[in-house]
Protein backbone atom coordinates (compact mmCIF):
# COMPACT_ATOMS: atom_id res chain seq x y z
CA UNK A 1 0.00 0.00 0.00
CA UNK A 2 1.50 3.04 -1.24
CA UNK A 3 0.96 6.47 1.10
CA UNK A 4 -1.78 9.12 -0.22
CA UNK A 5 -1.05 11.65 -2.42
CA UNK A 6 -1.54 15.14 -0.38
CA UNK A 7 -0.25 17.35 -3.38
CA UNK A 8 -4.23 17.75 -4.16
CA UNK A 9 -4.83 19.34 -0.41
CA UNK A 10 -5.22 23.14 -0.33
CA UNK A 11 -3.04 24.82 3.05
CA UNK A 12 -4.65 27.25 5.08
CA UNK A 13 -2.82 29.93 6.49
CA UNK A 14 -3.93 29.50 10.51
CA UNK A 15 -3.96 32.30 12.70
CA UNK A 16 -3.38 35.64 12.46
CA UNK A 17 -1.54 38.37 10.32
CA UNK A 18 -0.24 41.26 11.43
CA UNK A 19 -3.10 43.43 10.25
CA UNK A 20 -5.50 41.54 12.03
CA UNK A 21 -3.78 43.03 15.58
CA UNK A 22 -4.48 46.37 17.07
CA UNK A 23 -2.47 48.18 20.15
CA UNK A 24 -5.05 47.54 23.32
CA UNK A 25 -6.95 44.44 21.48
CA UNK A 26 -7.35 41.42 23.97
CA UNK A 27 -7.73 37.44 23.43
CA UNK A 28 -9.12 35.38 26.19
CA UNK A 29 -7.20 31.93 24.69
CA UNK A 30 -9.88 28.69 24.59
CA UNK A 31 -10.19 26.08 27.30
CA UNK A 32 -6.99 26.07 29.32
CA UNK A 33 -4.97 23.15 31.00
CA UNK A 34 -5.23 20.80 33.95
CA UNK A 35 -1.48 19.70 34.93
CA UNK A 36 -1.43 16.84 36.09
CA UNK A 37 1.10 14.78 38.71
CA UNK A 38 2.35 12.95 35.72
CA UNK A 39 2.96 16.36 33.84
CA UNK A 40 5.02 17.52 37.18
CA UNK A 41 7.32 14.34 37.28
CA UNK A 42 7.60 14.00 33.92
CA UNK A 43 9.06 17.43 32.56
CA UNK A 44 11.18 18.20 36.12
CA UNK A 45 12.42 14.39 35.05
CA UNK A 46 13.28 14.85 31.38
CA UNK A 47 14.50 18.86 31.47
CA UNK A 48 16.51 17.93 34.40
CA UNK A 49 15.12 19.84 37.22
CA UNK A 50 15.80 17.78 40.12
CA UNK A 51 14.43 20.39 42.86
CA UNK A 52 12.53 18.38 45.40
CA UNK A 53 9.44 20.72 45.44
CA UNK A 54 8.90 19.23 41.97
CA UNK A 55 9.41 15.97 41.90
CA UNK A 56 9.10 14.81 46.16
CA UNK A 57 5.24 15.74 47.50
CA UNK A 58 6.61 15.03 51.15
CA UNK A 59 9.09 18.03 50.45
CA UNK A 60 6.87 19.55 49.37
CA UNK A 61 4.24 19.29 51.78
CA UNK A 62 6.85 20.25 54.71
CA UNK A 63 7.48 23.14 52.62
CA UNK A 64 3.54 24.26 52.95
CA UNK A 65 2.38 23.49 49.93
CA UNK A 66 -0.37 21.03 49.22
CA UNK A 67 1.35 18.87 46.91
CA UNK A 68 4.42 19.16 44.38
CA UNK A 69 4.96 22.22 42.58
CA UNK A 70 4.38 22.07 39.25
CA UNK A 71 8.32 23.90 37.78
CA UNK A 72 7.68 27.19 36.89
CA UNK A 73 8.81 26.51 33.47
CA UNK A 74 6.10 23.78 32.44
CA UNK A 75 3.74 26.90 33.38
CA UNK A 76 5.22 29.26 31.42
CA UNK A 77 5.56 26.82 28.74
CA UNK A 78 1.72 25.45 28.86
CA UNK A 79 0.66 29.12 28.86
CA UNK A 80 2.23 30.31 25.73
CA UNK A 81 1.42 27.17 23.99
CA UNK A 82 -2.41 28.55 24.80
CA UNK A 83 -1.77 31.37 23.00
CA UNK A 84 -0.37 30.16 19.95
CA UNK A 85 -4.06 29.64 18.32
CA UNK A 86 -4.62 33.19 19.06
CA UNK A 87 -1.54 34.78 18.90
CA UNK A 88 1.07 33.25 17.15
CA UNK A 89 -0.13 30.23 14.56
CA UNK A 90 0.34 31.93 11.45
CA UNK A 91 4.67 31.91 11.81
CA UNK A 92 6.74 34.09 11.71
CA UNK A 93 10.15 33.81 14.34
CA UNK A 94 9.61 33.99 18.28
CA UNK A 95 11.71 36.75 18.78
CA UNK A 96 11.70 36.67 22.73
CA UNK A 97 9.72 36.53 26.25
CA UNK A 98 10.59 39.25 28.70
CA UNK A 99 9.56 40.50 31.86
CA UNK A 100 8.21 37.47 33.37
CA UNK A 101 6.93 37.12 36.54
CA UNK A 102 5.83 33.93 38.50
CA UNK A 103 2.75 34.14 40.98
CA UNK A 104 0.55 31.57 42.97
CA UNK A 105 2.57 28.24 42.94
CA UNK A 106 0.71 25.67 40.56
CA UNK A 107 -0.07 22.02 41.92
CA UNK A 108 -1.14 18.76 40.73
CA UNK A 109 -4.92 19.66 39.38
CA UNK A 110 -4.93 23.50 38.94
CA UNK A 111 -6.42 24.06 35.63
CA UNK A 112 -4.44 26.73 34.12
CA UNK A 113 -5.74 29.67 31.65
CA UNK A 114 -4.74 32.56 29.91
CA UNK A 115 -5.66 35.89 28.14
CA UNK A 116 -3.62 38.42 26.14
CA UNK A 117 -3.49 41.92 25.24
CA UNK A 118 -1.16 43.70 22.16
CA UNK A 119 1.06 46.14 23.86
CA UNK A 120 3.13 46.62 20.89
CA UNK A 121 2.57 46.76 17.39
CA UNK A 122 5.20 47.97 14.47
CA UNK A 123 6.49 47.62 11.07
CA UNK A 124 9.99 45.28 10.69
CA UNK A 125 12.07 47.32 9.09
CA UNK A 126 14.25 44.86 8.03
CA UNK A 127 11.26 42.89 6.76
CA UNK A 128 8.56 44.59 4.54
CA UNK A 129 6.32 41.44 4.54
CA UNK A 130 6.13 41.39 8.44
CA UNK A 131 5.49 42.95 11.44
CA UNK A 132 6.47 42.74 14.81
CA UNK A 133 3.70 42.20 17.96
CA UNK A 134 4.18 41.93 21.56
CA UNK A 135 1.86 40.82 24.11
CA UNK A 136 1.38 40.69 27.83
CA UNK A 137 -0.08 37.65 28.81
CA UNK A 138 -1.65 36.84 32.31
CA UNK A 139 -2.09 33.24 33.17
CA UNK A 140 -4.48 31.99 35.97
CA UNK A 141 -5.29 28.78 37.87
CA UNK A 142 -9.06 28.05 38.20
CA UNK A 143 -9.73 30.37 41.67
CA UNK A 144 -8.75 33.41 39.67
CA UNK A 145 -5.11 33.52 41.12
CA UNK A 146 -2.52 34.63 38.99
CA UNK A 147 0.22 32.37 38.28
CA UNK A 148 2.54 34.02 35.77
CA UNK A 149 2.88 36.93 33.49
CA UNK A 150 5.31 37.71 30.65
CA UNK A 151 5.45 39.54 27.49
CA UNK A 152 5.95 37.64 24.79
CA UNK A 153 7.15 39.18 20.71
CA UNK A 154 6.87 37.63 17.68
CA UNK A 155 7.52 38.45 13.91
CA UNK A 156 4.17 38.08 12.30
CA UNK A 157 3.40 37.90 8.75
CA UNK A 158 1.56 40.41 6.60
CA UNK A 159 -1.01 39.79 4.06
CA UNK A 160 -0.14 39.34 0.73
CA UNK A 161 -2.17 41.51 -1.76
CA UNK A 162 -3.81 39.09 -4.81
CA UNK A 163 -0.40 40.66 -7.16
CA UNK A 164 2.27 39.15 -4.08
CA UNK A 165 0.10 35.69 -4.44
CA UNK A 166 -0.19 35.14 -7.94
CA UNK A 167 4.01 36.17 -8.35
CA UNK A 168 4.75 33.57 -5.48
CA UNK A 169 2.88 30.87 -7.31
CA UNK A 170 4.15 31.02 -10.58
CA UNK A 171 7.53 31.31 -9.12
Amino acid sequence: MSDPDFSGFQLWRRGQQFEDFALGQSFTHHWGRTLTAGDATLFASVALRYCPLYLNAEYAKAAGHRDLVVDPLLVLSTVIGLSVEDLSEAGGPFLGVNKVEFGAPVHPGDTITAASTVIDLRESESRPTAGIVSWRTVGTNQHGETVIEYERTNLVAKRQSKRERRMSKSA
